[in-house]
């Protein structure tokens, strides 16, 4: 399978790195407006091609499949591109930045028959799958309640590096740059984690969005700092569920951290993702009366990575795919009309 990674920023190395796993892919090469960076990625991966432009790219189409790794706003008209050129395309989320251009991009993939798979990597914590497992069984009955939450702290701590000087983080604060703030960066991972395990999507929401102060003037040199720093989120679940969902980037203490609790009629589960670690426990039956909670392990998952390749092959199916990517992204767009419309609660309408 040979691959074409699109876009060399940060994120790009931990793609680079986990297709480079896989005796099935070979990546051919690389595209990027930034020659420098091009060059430097390129370099340190071994990819023999280079493109500063992605239309030499497809006109050279000598690669079967792409990751792209643009920023948010270029999902869309970079994978049209690739689309109609008949290559399969691994996006990262979220897949569009609103649900008219996710919905397009969905319907090309289909007519075009070619795999269009989302890089919700979350999905590659074995414990969250299991989880997923046990709703599905009926180990805890009919949901009835859930809270999730997603917790980073990097702008109160330098733990990731100086968010007032570099802009790989100044970016996400800023709307003019493409942000969507937390809501999009990682709520649309909060959003899958809650949805997946509770094995049902959103029905209708409620979202109040705040912005803090962080600078003079809100502003650090060409990057007004007005995307949304955390959000708050009561929804209800096709499966009658109703829960909260929350994230924020002021969460003292949690680098990286997801939660999430699923109560049913018959047990309750709990999945913790936080400082790289897993953990599932689930309470049912007997311990019922007593609360009493048992740990489950899990056995590791392929990640998102290998079950593209794998969709292509054949050999498995291509989920989360690009129609999983506008649902979630209309439950985004309800998110934000929700909050100008002081938390109202919304119907998702696809």
């Amino acid at each position: 399978m040979r691959l074409l990674i699109l876009g060399t920023g940060n994120m790009a190395g931990n793609h680079a790195s986990a297709f480079q796993k896989n005796p099935a892919v070979e990546i051919v090469a690389g595209v990027d407006r930034r020659p420098d960076m091009l060059a430097e990625f390129c370099d340190k991966y071994a990819i023999p091609h280079r493109f500063e432009d992605l239309g030499e790219a497809i006109a050279w189409g000598e690669f079967d499949a792409v990751s792209n790794v643009t920023p948010d706003g270029a999902h869309h008209p970079t994978t049209l591109q690739l689309l109609h050129a008949g290559k399969h395309v691994l996006c990262e989320k979220p897949l569009a930045t609103n649900l008219a251009d996710a919905s397009e991009m969905t319907a090309l993939a289909q007519e075009k028959g070619v795999v269009g798979m989302v890089n919700l990597s979350y999905r590659d914590v074995a414990v969250l799958q299991k989880a997923a497992q046990l709703v599905a069984e009926g180990e805890i009955g009919a949901l009835r309640h859930f809270e999730a939450s997603y917790f980073q702290s990097w702008l109160t701590q330098p733990a990731w590096g100086d968010w007032r000087t570099e802009s790989q983080w100044l970016w996400r604060l800023s709307s003019e740059h493409g942000s969507k703030g937390v809501l999009g960066d990682v709520g649309i991972h909060i959003l899958d984690f809650a949805t997946f395990a509770a094995q049902s999507p959103v029905s209708e929401l409620s979202c109040r969005l705040k912005t803090f102060d962080k600078a003079e003037g809100n502003r650090i040199g060409d990057y007004p700092l007005d995307a949304n720093d955390s959000f708050t989120m009561q929804a209800e679940l096709e499966n009658g569920a109703l829960g909260t969902i929350t994230a924020t980037r002021f969460a003292s203490g949690h680098l990286n951290d997801l939660r999430l609790r699923l109560y049913g009629d018959k047990g309750g589960l709990e999945v913790l993702f936080e400082r790289r670690e897993e953990n599932l426990r689930i309470c049912r039956g007997a311990d019922l009366t007593e609360g009493r909670w048992q740990e489950i392990t899990a056995e590791p998952v392929p990640t998102v990575y290998q079950r593209f390749i794998d969709a292509i092959l054949g050999r498995d199916t291509p989920e989360p795919d690009f129609a999983h990517g506008a649902r979630l992204q209309a439950a985004l767009d309800m998110a934000e009309l929700s909050d100008e419309k002081s938390g109202r609660f919304l119907k998702i309408v696809l």
